[in-house]
């Protein structure tokens, strides 16, 4: 049975860069066996993190989807404020944490001026809002 990987990666600053990463790793969780979930990816879709109902509304969910996986990853060289709260929650859960560094990463650029010209892109528009 495949492992159920909570995938978090920073989420600040550049949007298309940082949903960009936790795409790839989910690719990369897929490539290993392992069946990813990032609340980056489907909650920015159809909620305001703007707003501040909406944002802890997003904050709880993805908690709860936390709590249904057998571990979490934590993917990228910056550990995010949002990171150490998902780190901190898989450890009071007793979730095992994997630290993937971009160096470990299969599906990466090989360094940051390499994001515009990456050539394999996420299916989706730019998304420009940060959630």
């Amino acid at each position: 049975m495949r492992k159920l990987v909570y995938i978090s990666s920073p989420l600040f600053g550049d949007a298309k860069r940082d949903h960009s990463l936790a795409w790839h790793a989910c690719r990369m969780a897929m490539a290993r066996g392992n069946t990813p979930f990032s609340s980056h990816l489907l909650y920015s879709q159809m909620l305001d993190c703007n707003d501040p109902a909406q944002r802890e509304l997003e904050t709880r969910m993805s908690g709860q989807m936390l709590s249904l996986c057998d571990e979490l990853w934590l993917c990228g060289d910056v550990i995010s404020p949002g990171m150490a709260a998902d780190e901190q929650l898989a450890k009071e859960q007793d979730i095992p944490v994997k630290y993937v560094s971009m160096e470990e990463m299969t599906f990466r650029p090989p360094d940051e001026q390499a994001w515009e010209e990456w050539t394999e892109e996420p299916p989706w528009p730019a998304m420009t809002t940060i959630c």
